[in-house]
This record gives structure tokens, sequence and C-alpha cells, in this order.
């Protein structure tokens, strides 16, 4: 269950906790998906994309191959035009022979919003305060494009011995500022944790809004010292995020340890989630923008 932040006015949840200020807002750019191939640049509009359910706006149509549902009868007619002085024999009993390799089925395309989930480390393991205040920057300014698109953002923290899930996924600039201002950061690294909210948080949103577009951002060193069964850490992790990697989840991997102590677990964990990992050497919260924006306008896995 989403943590009531605003109830708390202390941000020391545990013995060491310390409150984070979010950086400055910049301006953000479209956050586009990579399925957002006819958008329209007004704003309050949402992403314009393919989907595969039988609603949406009939814009043009495909052999059908195996599918055979919803077929496009226009296109198929269309199709099956230039073979009828071939089929002579069928022609004999039928006014019009279309055969299966003439069959077209429609492709539509429906108003959907994107979701960013970002996961956040906010354990002792790294020079949180940077990065917590380059996190807070970067969702706030997301945020703002959100509210424009319609899109969504959330935000799941993990410390200690929990992850939460501090900003269920929202398109409200207010609620985010307000839920952002209270997160502190200390205590141990619950990895596993917060990869399994993750992928619950992720799952639920699927079923509400099967068309939605996610992308899951971990920021993280990787180096998880906390479980939540009976396997140890690192693999423990390592077994959540292969279980986001198998549903098809496009993630990217934050490294946020510094290069001189950094052991190669980010990069790990984004092998086993089948992701990109970038190493930022500066924690700005533009820096972070522009990677997620270049990551999401990349091709969808297969």
């Amino acid at each position: 269950m989403p943590q009531d932040v605003f109830a708390n006015t202390s941000a020391n949840w545990w013995e060491g906790g310390q409150k984070v200020k979010p950086s400055e807002k910049f301006q953000p750019r479209k956050l586009n998906t990579p399925l957002d191939k006819l958008t329209r640049k007004q704003a309050g509009r949402r992403s314009l994309t393919k989907t595969e359910r039988k609603h949406g706006r009939y814009i043009k149509a495909r052999p059908a191959g195996e599918k055979k549902d919803d077929i496009a009868f226009d296109a198929t007619f269309r199709a099956a035009a230039p073979h009828q002085k071939k089929r002579v024999e069928k022609r004999k009993r039928l006014a019009f022979a279309i055969e299966k390799g003439d069959l077209q089925r429609k492709i539509r395309v429906k108003r959907v919003a994107n979701l960013v989930l970002f996961l956040v480390d906010a354990s002792w393991s790294m020079a949180v305060a940077e990065r917590m205040n380059a996190t807070k920057g970067a969702i706030l300014s997301l945020l703002t494009d959100a509210y424009q698109r319609r899109d969504r953002v959330g935000l799941i923290v993990f410390q200690k011995d929990r992850a939460t899930l501090v900003l269920p996924p929202t398109n409200s600039v207010q609620l985010a500022q307000r839920a952002l201002m209270d997160i502190p950061v200390g205590g141990k690294t619950p990895l596993s944790a917060g990869l399994f909210l993750a992928a619950d948080v992720l799952r639920q949103e699927k079923l509400h809004h099967p068309d939605v577009e996610p992308l899951l951002i971990v920021l993280t060193d990787g180096a998880g010292n906390v479980s939540i069964g009976s396997l140890p850490p690192q693999e423990e992790s390592y077994k959540f995020a292969e279980l986001i990697a198998n549903e098809k989840i496009k993630c990217v991997v934050i490294n946020m340890e510094h290069a001189a102590f950094d052991q190669g677990l980010a990069q790990q964990l984004a092998n086993h989630l089948k992701s990109p990992c970038y190493a930022l050497s500066e924690l700005k919260a533009e820096n972070l923008y522009h990677a997620v924006k270049d990551e999401m306008a990349k091709p969808m896995k297969k």
C-alpha cells in the first residue's frame, strides 16, 4: 500500500534519516516512447499509439497472416480484386472470390498514457544526497511534461528493510512535490524488495491500463544487502530482475556508484534486466533526464 508521506512531519523514519531537497526544475522536452510515431504536439494530448485491441481508430491495413480477427473488409476486397480473372472456377459459385492470402487485418491507434516508474536506492550506500537531489529534479520535470500530456510518473524508494511506493502513478505535479519533499535517505539496501514492488506496481498498471507504455528507471549502485526471502541478497535481486525482464518491460539502470569504488554490480543488475546501464559523472537532473529520453527513443524489445 502507498505510504502516507504527508502524515510524517519528520523525515527521521529511523535513526540517521535525513531530508534531501529537490534540485531546481528545468524546461522539459517531450517524453516520447518508441511507439509514439503519430504523437500530436499540442499540450493536453496523450500519445497516439498502435493497439492490438479491437477498439481505436482504424488507420490502415496489413496482411492478416495467422490472425483472422478484426478483418478490414475494404482492404481485403482491394487485395482480391486483381485476381478475379484467374479465379474462374471459384466465381462459378461466388460473385467475388476471396482467398486466405487476400485477408487484411485492421491497424488501429488509440490514445494511451506513458508511465515512468522510478525505483530509487535511498540507503547510505552511495552519495545519496546528490543522487536524490538529481532524481527529485528529474521527476518534477517529467511530471510537468506529464501534466501537459496526461502521462504519469511514479516513485518507489527502497531503504532500511523495505520498499515503499511513496508516489503512486500520477500526473499531479502538486501531489508529487509534496511527496518528494519528505523522502529521507539512510539505512541498508533492500534492492530485491524494491524490484519486487516495482514488478507488482507495473503488473497492476498493465491490468488496469493494458496499452500503457511503461519504463522502469532503477537508480542504484547494485549492491543489495537485505533479502526478503531465504536467498542471498544479490542472488535474490537478480531473480526479481529476470522476472521483470521476462515481462518485456523496458528498463534503464543508472549507476550511482563513484567510479573509484565501482564493483560492476549495477552493470550486472542491468544485464539481468536486459537493459542499458548509464554511469553519470555529474549527478544533475538534466543528465538523468536526457539519458532517459534517449533510451525511450530506442525500439521496443521483441
